[in-house]
């Protein structure tokens, strides 16, 4: 693990596998060991960057706030800077992908193909129930524990075994999300304008994955993104919800190799 001094944050992320680079961008109080299910088929193929966002993880609540959408995609940027790597391909999810979107329409020239994963585009084109706004902004009172449990039924798909549920839950606790951290996120989603006018812009090639069970993030917020992004390919999993890597494995697998290899 490596630590970047960057902005009031000291940024914790990880470097491993080989082959082109692929940063990884995890979402809302997630940090990046979130992504342990897809790094064993996805570093034998790519070089795989991940961080902890500032407010989560090793990396941890960070002096400089507030932590907006266009901060976070400003310490991603210096993670690659860091590392000497001028062009890679990125996945972001939730949150995350708001940061990609970002990062793609402000700094194209370091993306090479997009993967936007359980994402929306901000401001007034996101839609969210009034359930899971509720669910949001109430978290920051409960452990963690109680935070993870009380969302299962708006991130997992009914079918999906609770043993692996428990398997990602345990995985986040290691370094639980403090509510400082978790708020400071939180109030830089929502205060995001957005990328909806602006998605038009973005020329790489994109792929927007989705569970159709997705309770947190409804499917008509990927669609809205893929439907703004020219030539964009939209996958859409009918087993899974938000965490749909967890959800249909095979079928994320297949999904993203299929994007990154071009095949």
């Amino acid at each position: 693990m490596a630590v970047l001094a960057h902005d009031g944050a000291d940024l914790a992320y990880e470097v491993e596998g080989s082959g082109p680079p692929l940063l990884l961008i995890m979402g809302l109080g997630y940090p990046m060991d979130a992504w342990w299910r897809v790094l064993p088929w996805l570093t034998e193929h790519a070089t795989t960057i991940r961080l902890d966002n500032r407010g989560v993880g090793r990396t941890g609540p960070a002096a400089t706030r507030p932590y907006t959408v266009e901060r976070m995609a400003a310490d991603a940027l210096a993670v690659l800077a860091a590392e000497g790597i001028e062009r890679a391909s990125i996945w972001g999810v939730s949150m995350g992908g708001t940061i990609a979107q970002e990062i793609a329409i402000t700094a194209p020239q370091v993306v090479d193909r997009l993967i936007l994963g359980c994402t929306h585009p901000g401001g007034p084109d996101a839609i969210f129930s009034d359930e899971v706004r509720a669910l949001l902004g109430n978290r920051s009172g409960m452990t963690p524990r109680e935070a993870a449990e009380i969302s299962i039924p708006f991130v997992y798909a009914d079918s999906t075994d609770r043993r692996a549920i428990d398997a990602d839950i345990e995985v986040r606790l290691r370094i639980p999300t403090t509510p400082e951290g978790y708020e400071g996120q939180l109030l830089g989603a929502v205060s995001w304008a957005g990328s909806g006018s602006r998605l038009a812009s973005i020329t790489s090639p994109t792929l927007v994955l989705h569970g159709a069970q997705d309770r947190l993030v409804v499917p008509a917020n990927g669609r809205f993104v893929a439907d703004r992004i020219t030539g964009s390919r939209w996958v859409e999993i009918p087993s899974a919800s938000h965490i749909f890597w967890t959800d249909a494995p095979a079928a994320t697998e297949q999904s993203v190799l299929d994007f990154l290899l071009n095949r």
